[in-house]
């Protein structure tokens, strides 16, 4: 199978250069290595398909514990503060960057977009945290914390996280 990376993209281990002093290390441009991964999984997303299907319905659901209230974005069958059942609810379309990251590297789904960043994203209200994909922006010199983001859904939904990202408000 031909690799979806243009060849001048990986690095050529023969000239990586190590920086004995350790002091250029942060100047080291990243590893990027070719090898094939193929396999078909089949899984069940079990008592979390409420999320999934929610996506490919351009609603992004997280639960509220029955008891103690706290919500999380990242849906919870059960509460971790005090183990009492959650119950579905739609989370707003729009938050703000709580902390993100520039991927160099990722798996097949993200081959085409790499790199790309990745963000925890803050709902008002939620009391925990959904690690999504931020598409729109080309440089880190255009992502913020508290940057204010909005949901995009795919129009063609797989039924995978996927199908969700955000964009910059």
């Amino acid at each position: 199978m031909k690799s979806a990376f243009n060849k001048k993209y990986f690095t050529d281990l023969k000239k990586l250069k190590w920086a004995h002093n350790l002091k250029g290390l942060k100047k080291m441009p990243p590893i990027v290595l070719s090898r094939h991964d193929e396999t078909d999984y089949i899984h069940s997303y079990g008592e979390n398909s409420p999320f999934f299907a929610g996506l490919a319905h351009n609603e992004i659901l997280g639960t509220r514990c029955r008891k103690c209230k706290t919500k999380f974005a990242t849906p919870r069958l059960s509460c971790l503060q005090c183990g009492t059942d959650c119950n579905w609810f739609l989370l707003p379309k729009t938050g703000r960057i709580h902390s993100w990251t520039k991927c160099y590297f990722g798996g097949e789904s993200f081959l085409k977009e790499t790199p790309y960043f990745l963000i925890l994203v803050e709902f008002k209200g939620v009391n925990s945290l959904l690690l999504s994909r931020l598409k729109g922006v080309k440089d880190e010199k255009h992502v913020e914390i508290n940057m204010e983001v909005e949901a995009h859904f795919s129009k063609k939904p797989k039924y995978e996280i996927t199908d969700l990202w955000f964009e910059k408000k």
